[in-house]
């Protein structure tokens, strides 16, 4: 928490970018800090696919998880995809809180 203000990481498969960009627009105005992904791989980003890329990014992933109170899995239709679910795993390890958009 800083001040008044929880942070919350999103977490969830990059395909669903609108629904990254929507739960990121509702939780802000819900009054949260909202630390999201930088890039959607699976919704075009092709500079993911470069040597390296993808492992940076899922590992200053879980860098982000740290710096959150809790996180948010947006997950449209119930889907969990692996690197969300080693996401989720690591959040519950450190103690952190686990919302979905679709309940689990």
């Amino acid at each position: 928490m800083i001040g008044n203000y929880k942070i919350i990481t999103l977490c969830g498969s990059t395909r669903f970018r609108d629904e990254f960009f929507e739960a990121q627009k509702r939780l802000t105005l819900q009054g949260y800090i909202v630390i999201s992904v930088g890039l959607f791989g699976h919704s075009g980003d092709q500079e993911v696919w470069t040597e390296g890329t993808k492992e940076m990014l899922d590992d200053m992933h879980l860098r982000k998880i740290d710096l959150a109170d809790e996180i948010f899995v947006v997950n449209p239709g119930g889907y969990i995809g692996a690197s969300t679910r080693n996401e989720i795993a690591y959040a519950k390890a450190n103690n952190k809180k686990v919302n979905y958009l679709f309940t689990q």
